[in-house]
């Protein structure tokens, strides 16, 4: 693949990446949009019925009532015309006239002849429009006759029906001329009609569309113009939680929306004073112990250069040191020591927080790193290590001790013997045991750490015990031991084993980062910088 479309595949990614964010992250502007063409939508549709509705039956109710008074007129003026006993000739002939008419309906008159024979003639011939086309209910009620009252003058009146045959709306009506004789059916097709109401259907079909578009697009416009301020104020949160403290809105009108964006702006401001106070106390902190230790260390080394002459003396039979002072002599030489410990941690845990703390990466076989660091500290009949040579990893040698030392001395110091330090190695998420990690467990045999105490042990200057305010050690070691680990992008647990006593993991890879180790180096010229400063 050229490089070209990489970058038009990387685009296109980003892109649809970006409109998924956009849809993740407005679903508020999605409810508006909804709850807009829902109302547009229940709008245009409710006039939309209405409107169909009203001009179905004012374009029904005028062709009917067109065509029934046609109808009327011509069974008063023709087939009133007709004899009481017509022919067949005379009833067909009729019903043509009448159907000449102009609503150009279809005419079916009945009636007998002088034989008293039942006789039809129709508009359209015999076969086109018969007395079976006509509804039974229909010709029921053409044919009753009323009751003559006040308020009904007439025994026999115009009745009408709407029918629907093959999909064709038809009008049919009938009525028996007063005085008897000839009864006259009428069938209307209202298929014009009914296409101009399937085109006005379709029209406010349209139209419903369009509003609903319509209101889509407005309350897009209107979900952006409202929320576009709200956007921007969650970008600005956002910049704000990674640490861009620098990050204001800009402020327009005088609105709710914009005295939260001036709300914002002082809350930010007032962060950034307050994270750039703590940050000055905390360099200023961090300044005094760096410059402490640096000045202890002189007086340091001449202090503990005589000290190894004092405890040469102690050593040495027949010395010249009064046995009387003897044990100061001991308590200051062991002191020494303690403080030039403390004023080491100090210094290492100052270029931890300063980050200037660097990698010196090497291939290590951490079964002859482990031997090396217990032979050093004559630890090797207190420790049973359970490690196979041949794992390797890419590590500080130097940091490694560190972490080591600290962990199992700590388990020598305040756990039960034996030590056991166990060696494993994990493989990688795609198996392959290069990109691994390496598992060193140290276990003791003790009482193990009581569980108040194991949200704690890698806290600064935390002792277990307030009685014991004066240990051995500073309270700095397993704080150090784990940011060593966390510099290699490995991670220190501790828990109590089922079995019994205390047990300290740690995880390492086996090859730290090329990026990782170049970020610590490039630290480390803050650091010289710092120290020429």
């Amino acid at each position: 693949m050229t490089q070209e479309h990489q970058g038009g595949g990387r685009g296109w990614s980003a892109a649809r990446k970006g409109v998924w964010s956009r849809l993740r992250f407005t679903s508020l502007r999605l409810r508006l949009v909804v709850v807009f063409g829902l109302v547009a939508l229940t709008a245009a549709v409710s006039a939309s019925g209405i409107a169909y509705w009203l001009n179905r039956e004012s374009v029904l109710t005028r062709t009917q009532d067109a065509v029934l008074r046609a109808f009327e007129q011509e069974m008063q003026n023709r087939a009133g015309a007709l004899p009481e006993h017509p022919t067949q000739d005379e009833l067909q002939r009729t019903a043509g006239q009448m159907a000449n008419s102009s609503q150009r309906f279809t005419v079916l008159l009945v009636a007998e002849n002088p034989e008293g024979q039942t006789v039809y003639g129709s508009s359209g011939g015999l076969n086109s429009f018969s007395l079976g086309d006509v509804p039974e209910s229909l010709r029921e009620a053409v044919s009753e006759r009323q009751k003559i009252t006040s308020n009904n003058k007439y025994p026999h009146h115009l009745y009408w029906q709407r029918i629907v045959e093959d999909d064709t709306p038809y009008l049919v009506a009938g009525t028996e001329l007063i005085g008897g004789g000839t009864t006259g059916y009428m069938l209307k097709s209202l298929e014009p009609e009914a296409k101009d109401l399937g085109s006005l259907a379709w029209s406010l079909g349209i139209a419903t569309g369009l509003a609903l578009i319509g209101s889509a697009l407005l309350a897009h416009a209107a979900a952006t113009t409202v929320l576009k301020p709200v956007q921007r104020l969650g970008t600005a949160a956002r910049r704000l939680g990674e640490g861009k403290l620098d990050t204001r809105l800009r402020v327009s009108g005088t609105d709710e929306l914009a005295d939260l964006s001036r709300t914002f702006n002082k809350a930010a401001e007032a962060l950034e004073k307050r994270v750039a106070d703590m940050a000055a106390r905390d360099e200023a902190s961090r300044r005094f112990v760096a410059d402490m230790s640096h000045e202890l260390r002189t007086p340091l080394t001449a202090i503990t250069a005589v000290t190894e002459v004092l405890e040469e003396e102690l050593e040495f039979e027949g010395g010249g040191i009064d046995p009387m002072i003897q044990p100061a002599v001991r308590l200051v030489v062991s002191e020494t020591r303690r403080l030039n410990d403390l004023v080491e941690n100090l210094m290492e845990v100052t270029r931890f927080d300063a980050g200037t703390a660097r990698l010196v990466l090497d291939d290590v076989d951490v079964a002859d790193q482990i031997t090396a660091c217990i032979d050093a500290r004559a630890w090797l009949d207190a420790v049973e290590l359970d490690a196979a040579r041949g794992i390797h990893a890419r590590i500080d040698p130097r940091r490694l001790d560190v972490i080591l030392a600290n962990l199992i001395g700590n388990a020598l110091k305040h756990g039960g013997s034996p030590v056991r330090v166990s060696v494993r190695e994990e493989p990688g998420d795609d198996g392959d045991a290069s990109g691994g990690s390496v598992v060193i467990r140290v276990r003791d045999h003790g009482p193990g750490i009581p569980e108040e105490v194991l949200p704690h042990v890698f806290d600064r200057f935390y002792k277990a015990s307030a009685s014991r305010p004066r240990s051995e050690g500073s309270g700095l070691g397993l704080s150090i031991a784990l940011e060593n680990a966390h510099i290699h992008g490995g991670e220190i647990t501790a828990a109590n084993s089922p079995e019994g006593g205390a047990v300290f993991t740690l995880w390492l890879p086996r090859d730290v980062s090329a990026a990782e180790s170049g970020e610590k180096s490039g630290d480390a010229g803050d650091e010289g910088a710092e120290g020429d400063a």
